[in-house]
């Protein structure tokens, strides 16, 4: 079960989801439209704003959404802004809901965001399309279905002592090196499986989760 602390809502087209309540909402500049036709509230508008619509942008202020804008040229994208603010809030536990369609060098470079090390005090999940994305620095626990597909990829660096309980293709203290292909496809053995790694970032990919609902 992901319970976030902040979710933050990037643009882009998606499917209908039912996201856990409770949580401060961050729109990522068009995310704005995308958080708006999932009914959610949003606490906060990030980014220059190129992208927002202005009926959203106008529902955002009479629902007193407040609004952090940033200038056009700027070197960070929205999403990392987004991220950076929630830091700035204090957050642990960030979902972050992106779309699988528009710019590949978008999507790469927000999956790499996520295994970043200034990002290391947060934990953060992403679903990006129908695929959910865990970040696991030391020890994560997931909650999936028997026989669902996960990959095991290295991030920012080698993978050192990696074990896993509950894959099929179980890891004993092994290492992932950032490129290589070994930790794809692995399989669900269990409903809970737990990852540890030792040293180094290893993003959790499950292309198709069976579940939609993450509540």
């Amino acid at each position: 079960m992901i319970e976030p602390d902040v979710v933050v809502v990037a643009a882009g087209p998606g499917p209908s989801l039912a996201l856990p309540a409770g949580a401060t909402v961050i729109a990522a500049d068009g995310g704005l439209d995308r958080a708006l036709a999932l009914g959610l509230q949003v606490d906060v508008v990030v980014g220059d704003l190129d992208s927002v619509s202005p009926v959203a942008f106008a529902a955002a202020a009479e629902g007193g959404s407040r609004v952090s804008r940033h200038p056009a040229a700027k070197d960070a994208t929205d999403l990392e802004l987004a991220l950076d603010e929630a830091l700035a809030l204090g957050a642990r536990r960030v979902l972050v809901v992106a779309s699988a369609e528009g710019r590949l060098d978008h999507l790469l470079a927000s999956l790499l965001l996520l295994g970043s090390e200034r990002y290391a005090t947060l934990e953060p999940d992403a679903l990006v399309g129908s695929a959910l994305t865990h970040v696991v620095r030391g020890s994560r626990t997931l909650t999936g279905t028997v026989g669902e597909l996960v990959s095991l990829l290295a991030v920012g660096g080698r993978a050192t002592g990696i074990v896993t309980v509950g894959l099929e293709y179980p890891l004993a203290g092994e290492t992932l090196e950032v490129g290589s292909s070994r930790g794809v496809s692995n399989v669900f053995a269990s409903a809970e499986p737990r990852i540890t790694v030792e040293n180094g970032v290893v993003l959790a990919v499950r292309p198709s989760p069976v579940r939609q609902r993450l509540c």
